[in-house]
């Protein structure tokens, strides 16, 4: 699965399943990949190890919330019209605007 934002892309995965969408990031170092979760508008950062940028997206994918450099032990409450999830690492995307869209494939 790749994300691409302007000229930038990064390889990543889906979190589809229940353990999988559970841990996340969690726990690991020097993170260069990006996590997407689809059917999602929260998450939490408790048990990481380091800061991520956070997109927060609609169905079409535009991004509606950014969260840059995202620390441990924080929660990302709810959001309406979100319906996904992006983890990334942190800094990794540069100048990412809100009302833009990303594409995933």
């Amino acid at each position: 699965m790749t994300l691409t934002y302007k000229n930038q892309s990064i390889k990543g995965k889906e979190c589809k399943t229940f353990f999988d969408r559970l841990k996340g990031f969690m726990f690991q170092k020097n993170i260069n990949t990006f996590l997407y979760f689809n059917h999602c508008n929260s998450i939490h950062t408790f048990f990481m190890k380091e800061e991520i940028d956070v997109l927060l997206c609609n169905k079409e994918n535009i991004i509606l919330y950014y969260y840059p450099s995202l620390s441990p032990n924080k929660i990302i409450l709810p959001k309406k019209n979100v319906t996904k999830v992006i983890e990334l690492p942190k800094n990794y995307i540069k100048n990412i605007k809100i009302k833009e869209r990303v594409i995933i494939k």
